[in-house]
């Protein structure tokens, strides 16, 4: 009969289990709510460094201006993004002219505002990439302002701006003797300016 009063303490271990499991879960849970709480507060934390690794970097927000002259479509003044190339002025611009020297130039150039870039022809002299050399004085009829005009011989106000009205109505002058297409440029005048221009 002793040996059937023994199976009475099982229970008891049985319930220590359970309040042992139970005890054992609420820690974990707190455990995890208390990482979770920690890691939302360190998620700020977290999101500086790329904000600042981003305004470090520069991003490409913004603007930069650039000149562009020489044997392009359409001289001027453009606005690019901050991280244009040299290429992307150019294309700007409305490409290259035929006789363009894409060879004294880099297309690959990342661009700096305020610069500006002067695409050269074939056969001309440079002084380093994409800018023609002081030693041609003479005036290039694509890029000259009114008072470049005005220098050069018989060439008054009136006929300066008939010369850049035609350029911004037709496009670059392909030649000197494009000239002739100017009202009031006649063989004798274009004679005694040629050596004075070109293109």
């Amino acid at each position: 009969m002793p040996e059937t009063a023994a199976p009475s303490p099982q229970p008891r271990r049985l319930r220590l289990g359970v309040g042992a499991a139970i005890v054992l879960a609420l820690v974990v849970l707190s455990a995890a709510v208390g990482l979770g709480l920690m890691r939302g507060q360190a998620a700020p934390t977290e999101s500086v460094p790329l904000a600042t690794d981003a305004a470090v970097g520069g991003g490409s927000t913004g603007d930069l201006y650039v000149h562009v002259l020489g044997a392009v479509e359409h001289p001027g003044l453009y606005v690019l993004d901050l991280d244009s190339r040299l290429v992307d002025a150019v294309a700007a611009a409305g490409g290259t002219t035929d006789d363009a020297d894409l060879t004294a130039i880099n297309l690959a150039r990342v661009l700096a505002d305020g610069e500006q870039i002067i695409v050269p022809t074939v056969g001309a002299v440079t002084d380093g990439p994409g800018a023609v050399a002081p030693s041609d004085d003479r005036i290039d009829l694509n890029t000259a302002d009114q008072a470049a005009l005005e220098t050069l011989p018989r060439i008054g106000p009136a006929l300066a701006e008939r010369i850049i009205a035609w350029r911004d109505e037709n496009g670059r002058f392909q030649s000197v003797d494009d000239l002739l297409a100017v009202p009031g440029i006649g063989e004798k005048l274009l004679a005694g300016i040629r050596d004075g221009v070109r293109v």
